[in-house]
This record gives C-alpha cells, structure tokens and sequence, in this order.
C-alpha cells in the first residue's frame, strides 16, 4: 500500500551516427592556415583559412567569411558558403550566405541564397544528388589491398622466416668482419 513505485529509467534518444556526424562542426581549418591537398572523409569541417585541392566527404562543409576555396570538384552532404569558393559543387544541399562568392557550376537538390550573395556559373537543380561518396569508395579501397596483396602472393620461391633472419645474420657477420661474399 505505501511502496514506491518502480518507475523505468529515463531514456536519453541516441543519435544516429549519420546525423550526429555529418550536421555539426568537427574539424576547424582556422584563418591564417594555408593548406594544399585533398580532404575526404565524414563529419563537418568550417574551412576559415585557405584550402587547394578536392574535397569528397560525407557530411557539412562550412567555407567562413575569411574561408577561400580552390578546387576542380567540392563533393558534401552540405555546403554552406559564406566566403569564397573557385570550383564546381556537388551537394544535397546548398546554401551561399551574403558575404559567400562561388565561381563553378552546381549540382543540387536544395539550392538557397541570401541577398547579397555572388554566383557564376550554372545551376542544375535535381530530385536526388549523389554525391560518390560510400561503399563505392570503399569498395575501391578494397580492390587497391587486393591488387597489392596479388604479387606477394604469386611469389615463386617461398623461404620460412627462420632461413631469411638466419642468411640476414650470416650477411651482417659478414659485412662486420669486413669479408667478401663468395658463392661456394
């Protein structure tokens, strides 16, 4: 009559990986920061310094107002622009802030702009975007160790690890004493 009641433990929702990665801020490329090569990956990147190279990454793409861009392609999930960026874009969703300056076509299916915002280039709006990004790559990635891995396996004469450490240490003693290999 007077116990207490058991009460479930609170649940707390877990996000999902895909949306908890890829809708926020993960890595921070500052101003001053000047940086050559491609990125790709997954998650969020603000871009505020300067970037050359490709970008293909599963998730949001942030070029601040410091933020210049130059690349051949930009692949995201999301791009948000509100710096400068030289090159073609290819995203779910695009959105050029006021201060943001793009120069290259691009693929979408959301496309928004502020007043102020600057575009040269071509629009194609589609119903569903792929971006290239996913188990494709994966799958390459795979090929590649495949074919590394191909000739190691095709090796004609095998020796056990034993024999090579033993030849290695004879060599060593070898070349220590200063003598000169012969063949018997």
């Amino acid at each position: 009559m007077f116990r207490k009641k058991l009460e479930a433990p609170p649940t707390v929702p877990v996000p999902t990986p895909s949306s908890a990665t890829t809708d926020r801020i993960t890595s921070v490329l500052s101003a001053g920061i000047n940086w050559s090569g491609d990125l790709g990956g997954s998650g969020g990147v603000r871009i505020e310094g300067t970037f050359e190279g490709n970008i293909a990454m599963r998730g949001l793409l942030v070029v601040g107002e410091t933020g210049r861009v130059t690349c051949q392609s930009l692949r995201a999930n999301t791009v948000i622009v509100a710096g400068a960026v030289k090159g073609d874009i290819t995203a779910e969703r695009l959105e050029i802030r006021s201060t943001g300056k793009v120069w290259g076509n691009v693929v979408t299916v959301t496309f928004s702009t502020e007043e102020g915002a600057f575009l040269r280039g071509q629009i194609t709006m589609e119903e569903k975007v792929d971006i290239g990004i996913g188990p494709v790559a994966e799958k390459s990635l795979e090929e590649i160790t495949a074919v590394e891995k191909a000739p190691e396996e095709t090796t004609a004469t095998e020796k056990p690890l034993e024999e090579i450490l033993a030849e290695k240490d004879w060599l060593t003693l070898q070349s220590d004493a200063g003598e000169k290999a012969t063949e018997a």
